[in-house]
């Protein structure tokens, strides 16, 4: 009995110290929870809420919230939104599936030790390729927005607008992209044609 005792903790102990082992329990934890317990959002563009609180692991050596933890959080929740709103059952459906291929953050107030936060994200629209969402990162202590994280969720084996067809029953024209974000494509594509430029790849192939 001792010994299966000490097999489990040795097991759990590499778990933790090898694999990212926190987050590969949180985001399915985070995905069932969506899907099982909370109410199907309808509306695609509805922004939804997750819940945070700063924990001693996140912070850094200034005492507050690591700049990748955002990052970290931003994932989490991200995952929890497509879920809630049928966008990863969407894509199983087609027998596709989303990476992201590009995020961009602004840090504008630090996140305290024990700090409540919200991660409010909602999907800004889609293209040919990709989804674009936005992630807030809200401080439940006086709504201060702290930071804000823009990414695209680019689609393999279909297309965004298949699974919104999926989704919808119908066809859907994709709301206009904000300004901002227009300009921020822009450059992933310039940086892109830069980056193939430099690996002597044509602009035939496309970066995910």
């Amino acid at each position: 009995m001792l010994g299966l005792l000490v097999a489990v903790l040795a097991l759990s102990l590499a778990y933790f110290a090898l694999l990212d082992g926190w987050y590969l329990v949180r985001v399915p934890c985070a995905v069932l929870r969506a899907r099982l317990l909370q109410p199907r959002v309808r509306d695609l563009l509805a922004e939804q809420s997750y819940a945070g609180r700063v924990l001693p692991s996140d912070l850094d050596l200034l005492l507050h919230m690591n700049n990748a933890r955002y990052l970290r959080e931003a994932d989490v929740a991200r995952a929890a939104h497509l879920a809630r709103c049928g966008v990863l059952g969407a894509l199983r459906a087609l027998g596709a599936r989303a990476v992201l291929a590009a995020s961009c953050a602004r840090y504008r107030r630090s996140l305290r030790l024990l700090e409540p936060f919200e991660v409010r994200t909602r999907l800004l629209g889609w293209d040919d390729r990709a989804f674009y969402l936005e992630a807030r990162f809200i401080s439940l202590r006086d709504g201060f927005v702290c930071a804000l994280l823009r990414s695209r969720q680019h689609v393999l084996g279909t297309s965004p607008e298949r699974v919104v067809q999926h989704l919808c029953k119908h066809r859907v024209e994709p709301p206009e992209l904000p300004e901002d974000l227009q300009h921020w494509i822009a450059y992933n594509e310039a940086s892109s044609q830069l980056l193939r430029a430099e690996s002597g790849l044509s602009d035939v192939g496309k970066d995910q």
